[in-house]
């Protein structure tokens, strides 16, 4: 799969082998540029979607909580510089390219950059943790998110060869 210019000086400054890509079958996605509003974090932090997917966001979160069930976003577009900065910062704590890619995605290679993927938490539980799935908000996800076009990206045994990942779901619907 020819990945761009762009893509490949990119790993080549961050140190990760290309193998370490074609290995895993990563896709190469184009960074989203018409976003919208789709939460404010906590943190004040305004969280951004393509338009069908903010839209379809708010419905799932609306739904979800008229049956009691919260949720919130912890992170949704991410540009391919602050997934760099993401990784730079890991290589800076000292952790090794194959730790990194377990549980963070090369710039150019991360679903955020679509602007259809979330990372979605829950009140009482820690956000971008494999408890997660043990959360009355795992269960409905696992329920009802495909009525609202998303779905869970990172199951066991992924063939992109990340962690599990219960948090991080994607919008697939056009």
């Amino acid at each position: 799969m020819p990945y761009s210019p762009a893509a490949l000086q990119m790993l080549e400054q961050l140190g990760i082998p290309l193998n370490a890509v074609i290995e895993r079958h990563l896709q190469e996605f184009v960074e989203a540029s018409l976003l919208q509003w789709a939460e404010t974090g906590q943190d004040n932090r305004k969280h951004e979607l393509i338009a069908v997917a903010a839209q379809a966001w708010r419905q799932l979160k609306a739904a979800a909580g008229a049956e009691g069930v919260a949720l919130y976003l912890v992170s949704a577009f991410r540009s391919v510089e602050r997934q760099k900065s993401i990784i730079q910062r890991k290589l800076e704590k000292g952790q090794s390219i194959e730790q990194i890619l377990a549980v963070s995605a090369p710039p150019f290679f991360s679903e955020h950059h679509t602007g259809r993927a979330v990372d979605i938490g829950t009140p009482g539980c820690t956000d971008l943790e494999p408890e997660f799935e043990a959360t009355p908000a795992f269960r409905w996800l696992t329920r009802n998110a495909a009525t609202y076009g998303f779905e869970l990206s990172y199951p066991r045994d992924n063939g992109a060869g990340y962690v599990y990942e219960p948090w991080h779901w994607r919008h697939v619907a056009s």
